[in-house]
């Protein structure tokens, strides 16, 4: 009977820490029209699977930031750029090899409105330069890359700009 007095007590301690708990970012990705013309190309299935990596890696970070608690960030996947052909690719010319590769990367815009409701415009890009580094990448390393970069950066800024 203790024990269970006891228990009662703790998770009724714990009810208004729940309740201060905020709200996840709520974040949105949408394809631009120079990556929309490349959809039939690389194939949907890349596409959407992409477009989900970068919502969930700007999640993960955003989610660890205070300063984007309750915040909407709405995202345009403008362009992406695989580091081997994708498997649309593959089927579309049969003579094209999984051993090719390229220099990949993505542009990424978009608005983050914080929940005090100030908006504010974000961008980035980035594209490898150095074939060196596309040999050992798998067909979206760059791509990934990317937007590990831009959440990373977006958390960062908005940590800075919470101060």
């Amino acid at each position: 009977m203790r024990i269970a007095i006891l228990a009662a007590t703790a998770a009724l301690a714990t009810l208004p820490a729940l309740g201060a708990v905020a709200a996840e970012p709520q974040v949105t990705v949408t394809y631009g029209a120079k990556l929309q013309d490349k959809i039939d190309e690389y194939g949907a299935r890349d596409v959407d699977r992409l477009a989900e990596d970068l919502r969930e890696s700007v999640l993960k970070r955003a989610a660890k930031t205070p300063a984007l608690d309750d915040a909407t960030i709405e995202l345009v996947l403008e362009d992406v750029v695989p580091n081997r052909p994708t498997i649309q690719q593959m089927s579309d010319k049969p003579g094209l090899s999984y051993d090719s590769f390229g220099v990949g990367g993505a542009s990424i815009s978009g608005t983050v409105t914080t929940a005090d409701g100030r908006t504010a415009p974000v961008s980035y890009r980035w594209y490898e330069t150095d074939i060196r580094w596309a040999y050992p990448s798998s067909t979206w390393s760059d791509a990934r890359q990317t937007f590990d970069r831009f959440a990373l950066r977006l958390a960062r800024n908005a940590a800075g700009a919470g101060n």
